[in-house]
Formats: structure tokens, C-alpha cells, sequence
């Protein structure tokens, strides 16, 4: 079983699990690609999801028409564990991205700005993305009704920061994120939508985010 490498030299870890089943298939004569997905419950319910795939390139293109059915994008990425491995980058990603737009429209919010205006403003700008867009509506509602659980990705950061650290690799803000969506599990809040941890940053600053009354 070959490993999955980037320039560091060495074996990523996150991607060993992937690559003991492509073994064990292997030697049943059957092929295994690794496919994890982004984009949430919605996405999957209108086949747009983003599939990122790890495997050969030949047994890739023979199940792409397949994938191509339940995803807007599907990339291969790269050996097996790659898809992986790739995951654990958009998971980084997404949560640094809540992150940030939470302090941002909580800060707004104690400047006496509307929220909701304060989104419109900046959508269409740099700071716009399909995570602002998924997830600033969500948190002016207060609608925390989970289509990705806070407990979920706190162990995708985990299994990042875990990663990170046997290529000897910080990651600062991920390990930020991970250790507020820790604290959330603790309040109880492990089952809410990960756009709750804006809650986190308003219970720092004593203030909600919500449109004036």
C-alpha cells in the first residue's frame, strides 16, 4: 500500500483509515476511492455538494458520471487519503469563516448597526462567500437548527490539528476554533448548527446579534 505524500516528507495520518480499506479491498480485487463531501444537508438535497475524491485516476473516471449526480464539483485530489485530506482543508476553512463573520457582526451589532444591512453591504464584496451567505442568515434569525452539529466539527478540527501536528504544521486559528466549539459542547450545545459559534464571541462581548428592535 503506497502512502499518500505532499513536499513534507512523510505519511499524512488523516488519510491512513482511507488507505486500509483501499487495501483490504485490493485484496479482494476490489477498487476503493475515497469521496468525503461539502456543503451541508441542502446541498445534498439538490445534488450540488462539492465531492472531494482520492484514488487512481482510471477507476476515478469510470464513477465520475456517478458522483457528478449528487455534486455541482467533483475534483480528484490526489492518491487515496487525499479526499481526506482535502476535507480536513474545507473544514479548516468553513469554521475560520464563522469565525471571523461572527466577531464581525458582533461587533456591528454593539455599534448599533443592523446586522442584516451590514450582510448586504459586504456579500458582494471580497469579504462575500457562500459560507457569509449560508450563515449570516441563519444567525440574525437565531436559527440554530443544525445542518452541520457543532460536535461534528470540532472532530474534523481535531483530526486536523492532529495531522498538522505530526507534520509539525501550525495551525493557530484552527486550534482557536476547535478549543470554542469544545466550549460549546460543554454549554450543551454540541447538537446546534455550527453557525452557533457566534454564540461563543456574544457571550465574550455581552451582546446578541439580532436586528434593532
Amino acid at each position: 500500500m503506497g502512502s499518500f505524500r505532499t513536499k513534507v516528507r512523510g505519511p499524512i495520518p488523516a488519510p491512513i483509515v482511507a488507505q486500509k480499506v483501499a487495501a483490504a479491498c485490493a485484496a479482494k480485487g476490489v477498487e476503493f476511492l475515497d469521496a468525503p463531501v461539502s456543503g451541508g444537508e441542502p446541498k445534498a438535497i439538490d445534488g450540488t455538494l462539492a465531492i472531494m475524491v482520492g484514488g487512481k485516476a482510471d477507476v476515478f473516471e469510470q464513477v465520475q458520471p456517478i458522483l457528478a449526480k449528487l455534486g455541482a464539483t467533483v475534483t480528484l485530489t490526489g492518491a487515496v487519503g487525499a479526499g481526506n485530506v482535502t476535507k480536513l482543508a474545507n473544514q479548516i476553512m468553513v469554521a475560520c469563516n464563522i469565525a471571523a463573520m461572527g466577531e464581525a457582526l458582533v461587533l456591528a451589532t454593539r455599534a448599533s448597526l443592523d446586522p442584516e444591512v451590514v450582510f448586504n453591504a459586504v456579500k458582494g464584496g471580497l469579504a462575500g462567500s457562500t459560507v457569509l451567505n449560508a450563515k449570516a442568515p441563519m444567525v440574525i434569525a437565531r436559527n440554530f437548527k443544525p445542518g452541520f452539529r457543532i460536535k461534528l466539527h470540532q472532530k474534523d478540527l481535531r483530526n486536523a490539528l492532529l495531522a498538522a501536528e505530526s507534520m509539525k504544521v501550525a495551525l493557530p486559528f484552527t486550534a482557536m476554533a476547535q478549543q470554542i466549539l469544545m466550549a460549546l459542547m460543554n454549554e450543551g450545545k454540541g447538537d446546534l448548527d455550527h453557525s452557533a459559534i457566534v454564540t461563543f464571541i456574544e457571550g465574550m462581548a455581552g451582546v446578541e446579534v439580532k436586528k434593532p428592535a
